[in-house]
């Protein structure tokens, strides 16, 4: 028999409770900031349940790991951890269970309608990177600037690429992001260019969140790996691709990134996706042992990218692309960024890089869609080589039950506006 809860939940939720994803919020302005569950309409504000002794198993039971203004303790804590408190809730929240149904009080307290709330970041990032995990991606962007007879590096084939980005303007969706400057390339004998970037671009990626972490020289089994990922979310890596050309030889992305990558506000955990795992791809060459697993599984989430420009009634849906496609697994990975015994804390955000499909209506950025300008898209009778000022950007992810959707709203003339949308 099907799970259900005694919440009124429409069956085209992005959160039923089957998905339960966790997020901070504060349910008015000035109000703290707390732990919460998105359920339906609602987000389950879980310093009640456990002020209330409803935690009450034996790994988080007495812990005041949801009286924190973010998850980082309770993603310190782990799997079991997180088991517990999922199998909780889920039990709090469904149809036949009386605990929460039939407590009047207790559920006004605890029961938030969501439009009601502001979402916040849900941990405290001390560190991000960034990887360059899908092939097509890798391929395309190698075609367009280095030519098609050698698109990707050797070394690519044989381990997870990645740089180390800005944790300080990870920002979550409804904050303002003001269009980057910077120097692009030079024109003739002309000095380099300087001034607002005119290449503006979103890359479509996802990112995992990192539970424990481990000790400074002690490397992560590929095969334990997934112990130390809670969750993931939407990632949205802006990116000036005229900044980033002219700066990244020889040492890679800086001010082209650094101003601002956005990620949506729940984290939809790896046991509410573990339905939905699929086979990775094949990896030629066989990886190094200490990339090889025994299981390699991606997930079947849907990734789908829609630009609505200022003043227009409708988006257009620019590609659909697919999490599955991922070269690397999440799991090599982080079992790579800690090989040589760089140590990850909980809270930690590893981007997954631009998730590309192999046909051109799949590729998740406009340097792709529109090959760096070459061939411009049309958006209900307007034309993109890239952003523009007052561009809507929206995000969106799902499975067959669970979703995870992130609108992206861009008013470049002054600032960039990012917002929530449920």
């Amino acid at each position: 028999m099907a799970l259900t809860s005694f919440l009124d939940v429409h069956p085209d939720s992005h959160f039923p409770i089957q998905n339960l994803p966790f997020g901070v919020f504060r349910p008015e302005p000035g109000s703290d900031a707390r732990p919460g569950v998105a359920i339906g309409e609602y987000v389950l504000d879980l310093s009640v349940i456990a002020l209330a002794g409803l935690f009450d198993g034996p790994v988080i039971g007495g812990s005041d790991c949801f009286l924190q203004p973010n998850l980082n303790k309770f993603l310190g804590m782990g799997r079991p951890a997180w088991k517990e408190a999922r199998a909780t809730i889920q039990k709090l929240l469904s149809s036949n269970e009386p605990l929460l149904r039939d407590n009047a009080n207790l559920r006004q307290k605890a029961l938030v309608a969501m439009n009601k709330v502001q979402m916040l970041v849900p941990i405290a990032i001390g560190d991000y990177t960034d990887f360059f995990s899908s092939m097509h991606h890798a391929k395309n962007c190698g075609t367009i600037f280095r030519g098609p007879e050698n698109p990707i590096p050797t070394n690519w084939f044989h381990l997870p690429i990645a740089y180390h980005g800005r944790a300080s303007s990870i920002v979550i969706s409804g904050t303002n992001i003001i269009r980057p400057r910077g120097q692009g390339y030079p024109t003739g004998n002309s000095p380099p260019y300087f001034g607002p970037s005119t290449k503006l671009d979103f890359e479509l990626e996802m990112a995992a969140v990192v539970g424990p972490g481990n000790e400074l020289g002690e490397p992560v089994d590929v095969n334990k790996a997934a112990d130390h990922i809670f969750g993931l979310v939407l990632m949205n890596d802006w990116s000036a691709r005229d900044i980033q050309a002219w700066e990244y030889v020889p040492l890679g992305p800086f001010l082209g990134k650094s101003f601002g990558t956005t990620i949506s506000p729940w984290i939809v955990t790896l046991d509410a996706l573990e339905p939905f795992s699929c086979d990775a791809p094949k990896q030629d060459p066989h990886p190094l042992p200490y990339l090889a697993e025994k299981v390699s599984r991606n997930y079947d989430i849907s990734l789908e990218v829609q630009i609505k420009p200022a003043g227009e009634e409708h988006s257009s849906v620019i590609t659909r692309s697919n999490f599955k496609h991922l070269y690397w697994t999440l799991t090599q990975q982080l079992a790579h960024h800690t090989v040589n015994g760089c140590n990850l804390r909980p809270g930690d955000l590893l981007g997954t890089g631009t998730i590309s499909g192999p046909d051109p209506e799949s590729f998740g950025c406009l340097l792709e869609l529109t090959w760096n300008g070459q061939k411009p898209l049309s958006l209900n009778g307007a034309s993109r080589k890239f952003l523009e000022d007052g561009d809507e950007v929206i995000f969106t992810g799902w499975t067959k039950v669970l979703c995870l959707k992130t609108l992206t709203a861009f008013h470049f003339s002054k600032r960039a506006s990012l917002l929530f949308a449920v």
